[in-house]
């Protein structure tokens, strides 16, 4: 089954409206809504809770003061980095000031949401409104601070040199100096963000369940502020309507307050997020100013790279430095370039956080390499493919060493690929040596095309490690459980076909099961393409523990060699007799010795019935039970690629854009089902369409987002989404895992912001520097590229 493109198992429930999400959950809860500021910067002076009190239905107001112990203390720093010198996270409820528009201050518990929501209008909050710094700009110049004890706003500064970048520079026959940008975006998965908890008393014990990409990171993290035992706390994860990085973060202040509310009230109690919520008190992502400097031979080679960008992280930086890390090191793509020096600064300002959402930094810094090989193919004359295949690391050079550190703190070290092949099966696919004869018959109807390419690399299957637990029932069905969550990627299929092929047995007989610590305790998370390396590389492993035990105990039962046997159809049979066999119901019923009787089945594993009485009825250094489990760390991430290539039409009246075909060639290794990645293809391609021509995050100077909500906050339809997306793989096995994978969850947003503004910028011949891009500005381009080149 292992590369079948078989449909999703998970789906058939899903579409029948079958499905639990969080908010179908919890009915007999109590409901909490928050009091949320609507300044971006401001001290609170007082809380008025008296206009709340005489609520019918109101259980409980809590502000900051009555937060006790850890509850009280800041938000954890999840990911800290030499780096990061000034580190600052967000109270549950804000203390004494507000930093973002959205900000929890106070929070309602009421019998429902209707009555919490009606609490929340009549609580009063005075604040004395300070001055906000809203956009990089603004951060740069620190002429007002985010945090007084933050100078320059700077959270964060970096820099990785390779080389003399400066004499490399220098002495190149060309250079050139660009100056380019993202706007600021959101991951607005159909879901927003919830959470239920219920508190045992007699047993003390915390039951969670959240929308999430970690329960065992929401585990850990609630447990340390609660102070229980990590025993003590089970999360679960529902089904889960999009994540996309937002539900990465972890714990929320929600996902905090909510258990304590629960434990101290002795009843369950529920959150869940309105859309407005999730636009102004989530996060966002994206938003970096680059400046490049690059020298390059007559050839188009590149021998020095000087690249110095600006990441707006937002008013906090709980996840650390991941989004500007990812783009510096990402930013390489295939290419090799004689010297590379990269350096960030991550800003702080009065908006919402920025942790990573689907692509994590690579988009930008795909962005930036992708617009420099353009400019270097323009200064030159020369055509914009062989630009990069001239620059392309060889296969010949894997595993490539880029003397740079990953943003898992390991080298950045490819593992294999063959960029140049990827190059040759994009050109055919779009057909970019006919494209020329297509632009002139597209001119001669009045219509203007254009042709663009985005390559990339991504660093997929990050650590430490992720587990898998398979066990095989008396029945013969098979149990399968990982640690990490599900969000719609197919993990209930994919990960059956794995066992099923390990196993010799039908997908419909393997049940999995993610994102529950109650079935794995130990596990890291759904997110930088790691599901498929990690916790399918865990499960195989785990499979082929079970499957050798399996083996051994048929192989007694049958009184021959294991060497000698094989599974087919989920029997254990002689090879070359298969008539001769015994199911793994079977076995699984032998492998855990009885005194007691059930049925007829556990009857034939009681201690009268088998078993040799010489030895003891379970092996030294066995376990009974038909069960294995197992981890997986790597020792590196490994390294999927993709050439996106993109046809455009831009509007002569309008400057409407136009998506004609949209093309892509993907790398990830060993597909464990097509149908599957192909889906993880389009999706993500609906994404960076999203943001290349319509979403961005519009603040004003105030620090007020302007758009939150779907009305304002453009999405492309199924009408702007390419109708068809053209796909091509190329299998390079990674030598990293042993399945010989790579992930592909973000390969379809990663270059298409690249790819498009290349095919516009083909176009229309004057270049597009910032994403995304509308169509008014276009027509703005236009207008300035008109205007100078009548000077």
């Amino acid at each position: 089954m292992f590369g079948e493109p078989i449909a999703r198992v998970e789906d058939d429930r899903l579409v029948r409206g079958d499905g639990a999400y969080l908010d179908d959950l919890g009915n007999d809860a109590l409901a909490v809504a928050f009091v949320r500021s609507p300044h971006a910067h401001a001290e609170v002076l007082d809380v008025d809770v008296s206009g709340a009190l005489e609520i019918d239905g109101l259980v409980a107001v809590y502000t900051y003061e009555d937060l006790p112990d850890r509850v009280a203390e800041p938000m954890p720093l999840l990911i800290p980095h030499p780096s990061l010198t000034h580190g600052r996270t967000q109270y549950a409820l804000a203390r004494d000031e507000v930093n973002h528009v959205g900000e929890p201050v106070v929070m309602v518990v009421a019998t429902d949401r209707y009555v919490a929501e009606d609490a929340v209008e009549r609580i009063v909050v005075s604040y004395r409104p300070l001055k906000p710094v809203v956009g990089i700009e603004a951060a740069r110049e620190a002429t007002h601070l985010v945090h007084e004890d933050v100078p320059g706003n700077v959270a964060a500064s970096c820099v990785q040199n390779v080389g003399d970048v400066d004499t490399a520079i220098a002495g190149a026959a060309h250079t050139l100096e660009l100056d380019l940008s993202i706007e600021r975006s959101a991951a607005t998965p159909m879901e927003g963000r919830g959470v239920l908890a219920r508190w045992d008393t007699q047993a003390g014990r915390l039951r969670m369940w959240t929308s999430t990409q970690t329960s065992t990171g929401v585990r850990a993290a609630v447990a340390a502020k609660l102070r229980l035992a990590l025993a003590d706390v089970d999360v679960i994860t529902p089904d889960t309507g999009g994540g996309f990085g937002v539900k990465i973060m972890h714990p929320w202040p929600e996902e905090v307050l909510v258990p304590w509310a629960a434990k101290v009230l002795g009843q369950p109690v529920k959150f869940t997020e309105d859309r407005r919520e999730h636009f102004v008190a989530s996060a966002h992502e994206r938003a970096q100013l680059h400046h490049v400097r690059v020298g390059f031979d007559d050839d188009g080679r590149i021998l020095g790279l000087d690249v110095r960008f600006w990441h707006d992280h937002g008013a906090y930086i709980p996840y650390g430095v991941i989004v500007p890390h990812n783009t510096s090191t990402q930013l390489l793509g295939p290419y090799k370039p004689g010297a590379y020096r990269v350096s960030f600064d991550s800003l702080y300002t009065n908006t919402l956080i920025v942790i990573p959402y689907r692509g994590a930094g690579r988009p930008q810094g795909v962005f930036v390499m992708e617009r420099t090989m353009d400019a270097i193919a323009a200064e030159l004359g020369l055509d914009r493919t062989v630009v990069r295949e001239r620059n392309f690391i060889q296969p010949e050079e894997m595993p490539y060493d880029h003397q740079m550190t990953f943003q898992d703190g390991r080298p950045l070290i490819y593992d294999s690929g063959d960029y140049p092949t990827l190059l040759a099966k994009a050109k055919e696919l779009v057909g970019w040596d006919d494209f020329t004869a297509y632009r002139d018959a597209a001119r001669a109807e009045g219509r203007t095309v254009g042709i663009g390419i985005g390559c990339y690399v991504e660093g997929t299957g990050a650590g430490p490690y992720e587990g898998g637990h398979v066990v095989i029932e008396p029945s013969g069905k098979v149990k399968v459980a990982t640690g990490l969550t599900s969000q719609g990627q197919g993990h209930q299929t994919a990960f059956a076909q794995i066992v099923a092929d390990e196993l010799g047995v039908a997908v419909s007989d393997v049940e999995v099961v993610t994102g529950d610590t109650r079935r794995m305790g130990y596990a890291v998370g759904t997110f930088a393409s790691r599901a498929a390396v990690m916790s399918g590389s865990a499960i195989a492993l785990a499979t082929r523990v079970v499957r050798d035990k399996a083996l051994t105990l048929a192989a007694e039962a049958l009184e021959v060699d294991a060497s000698d046997l094989e599974i087919v159809d989920g029997t254990v049979r002689v090879v070359g007799a298969p008539g001769t066999g015994v199911s793994l119901a079977t076995i699984a019923v032998l492998s855990n010795p009885l005194r007691y009787a059930f049925d007829e089945s556990s009857a034939l594993a009681t201690q009268f019935a088998v078993g040799d009485t010489s030895k003891p009825p379970v092996a030294d250094g066995e376990e009974p039970g038909l069960e294995g489990r197992s981890f997986f760390s790597p020792m590196q991430s490994t390294f999927a690629a993709g050439i996106h290539a993109v046809v455009v039409e831009t509007d002569p009246d309008t400057a409407e854009i136009t998506i004609l075909r949209y093309c892509v060639v993907h790398d990830c290794g060993n597909l464990i089902n097509p149908r599957i990645v192909e889906g993880q293809i389009h999706g993500g391609v609906a994404q960076g369409v999203g943001g290349a021509l319509f979403e961005r995050m519009a603040y004003d100077d105030s620090g007020q987002l302007q758009n939150a909500s779907f009305m304002d906050f453009l999405m492309p339809y199924v009408t702007e989404v390419p109708k068809k997306i053209e796909i091509d793989h190329l299998v390079t096995p990674s030598p990293l895992n042993p399945l010989g994978i790579k992930g592909a969850g973000e390969a379809g947003v990663i270059p298409t912001s690249a790819a498009i503004a290349s095919a516009i910028e083909d176009a229309e011949g004057f270049p597009i520097t910032a994403m995304p891009i509308s169509p008014s500005e276009l027509f703005e381009l236009r207008r300035t590229h008109s205007e100078e080149s009548t000077r």
